[in-house]
């Protein structure tokens, strides 16, 4: 699902188009049940950490940021943290991190930064959201709230103009934010994984989204300088994508597939598409997952079959598709 502008994507706001990885539990179930009906998804160590998965990904993505580089593209690399690290104690009786794993996303930040790669502590700035009193994921979700998405793009939108001081475009060109609205749901891991009368006793919980403002109607006709690719986590219901353009006071493109699809193939689609070779932009937010980031594009039988490639293979098409 690939769009130059968030226009067409939030008009589809419910459509949310979800899927899971496949399962590396702990245990025999993709959904671990916690306390008072957290629900947690089940792939992801809790135990053990792939150091050198970490530092070969880390690799793969040096090499992307200089080849973007010598396009004039500044690379920001946003890894969001596992969701078992803000809700230890909802855990289900037995689990806990080990000390590695509580430790493994400053591993994974400080592989990036000694790489020279631009990077936010979204960990730092979720745990400041759920300090003032605001959940950071849903009860019953993968996915994270819309307080969390809009404090992790208020400091990514800080960081790109950190990077990059003078953005193209016009002052007033960002997207205006819509009303929010209430939605009363299962999350995705209740309504997939758990059965119906598992459902009833877990209970749906309540949704924040927002419409879409009337006066985001001509954010198609500018090429946006900074886009994003990545996840389900950043689709325009989650408010991501919205919240970054109101923030750079520009438009934000964005292509996303679910999580299974993986991060490395999701680059190359952005890449090879002719979004990006018509207008390339000066930013590109390439959105990760901790749980998920030590896997590299060869990873089988833990990406979509489609999405399975050697990392040869990966960085040659890397390059073709950026001419370098």
């Amino acid at each position: 699902m690939l769009n130059r502008s968030l226009k067409s994507l939030v008009a589809a706001l419910l459509v949310t188009g979800l899927a899971l990885p496949t399962a590396q539990a702990d245990d025999s179930s993709i959904v671990l049940r916690g306390n008072d009906g957290w629900l947690f998804p089940g792939w992801g160590s809790l135990t053990e950490v792939d150091g050198r998965g970490i530092e070969a990904s880390t690799a793969l993505i040096k090499d992307a940021q200089q080849a973007l580089a010598a396009r004039g593209v500044q690379l920001q690399v946003l890894v969001l943290p596992d969701k078992t690290r803000f809700y230890q104690d909802k855990l289900p009786a037995g689990k806990a991190l080990s000390a590695p794993v509580q430790q493994r996303y400053q591993t994974i930040l400080a592989s990036l930064r000694k790489a020279g790669i631009s990077a936010i502590d979204d960990e730092a700035v979720l745990r400041q959201v759920k300090a003032g009193g605001q959940e950071v994921f849903y009860r019953t979700d993968q996915h994270w709230t819309q307080a969390a998405a809009d404090a992790t793009a208020v400091a990514t939108a800080a960081q790109a103009k950190r990077d990059v001081p003078t953005l193209k475009g016009n002052a007033g060109s960002g997207m205006v934010l819509g009303s929010e609205f209430k939605e009363r749901r299962y999350g995705d891991l209740a309504e997939r994984f758990l059965t119906p009368e598992q459902r009833k006793q877990t209970g749906r919980e309540t949704f924040t989204v927002r419409r879409q403002a009337a006066a985001n109607g001509l954010l198609d006709d500018a090429p946006a300088p900074l886009h994003v690719t990545g996840h389900s986590m950043v689709q325009p219901y989650f408010g991501f994508p919205q919240k970054l353009s109101n923030s750079l006071d520009r438009p934000v493109s964005v292509n996303w597939k679910p999580g299974n699809v993986g991060q490395w193939i999701m680059l190359l689609e952005y890449l090879e598409s002719p979004d990006f070779k018509r207008n390339p932009p000066q930013v590109l937010v390439w959105q990760m997952f901790e749980p998920t980031y030590a896997q590299g594009p060869q990873a089988s039988g833990l990406w979509d079959n489609a999405s399975i490639m050697g990392a040869d293979t990966w960085r040659q098409r890397l390059r073709a598709a950026v001419g370098k």
